[in-house]
């Protein structure tokens, strides 16, 4: 038998199960490949966007872009921490895999009923 212990596994961030602290054995890598990710997972999935409709329409109905510029990124803010502080809980009482396998399932029920959603309003044309 060795004397040698198993290194402890660690997640996507760095960090150990059941480790709270948020920061990883690499925490400043890790901490920009968070950053980086989310920055651009974010842009892309806003790009032609309700939200960027709504703030493209109240711009041009205002005439005030940078009153309009606050008020959309406030409002992105505000929803985004919403999502910041409810996934933190949900990864404190679900194992990352659940979360992971939740969320998918989530997804693709969400698609299955807007895709109903849009059947069922397509015009009759018989």
């Amino acid at each position: 038998m060795s004397d040698q212990q198993e290194p402890a596994s660690t997640d996507a961030t760095g960090n150990t199960p059941g480790d709270t602290s948020g920061l990883g054995s690499s925490a400043a890598a890790s901490w920009g490949a968070v950053f980086v990710t989310t920055a651009t997972t974010v842009f892309l999935a806003e790009l032609g966007d309700k939200t960027q409709l709504a703030a493209l329409l109240l711009s041009a109905q205002s005439g005030q872009p940078l009153v309009v510029f606050a008020g959309a990124s406030l409002a992105l803010i505000c929803s985004s921490l919403v999502g910041v502080v409810l996934g933190r809980w949900l990864a404190r009482l679900l194992a990352p895999e659940l979360l992971e396998r939740l969320a998918g399932i989530l997804m693709v029920v969400l698609g299955l009923w807007l895709g109903r959603q849009a059947i069922l309003t397509l015009p009759n044309f018989s």
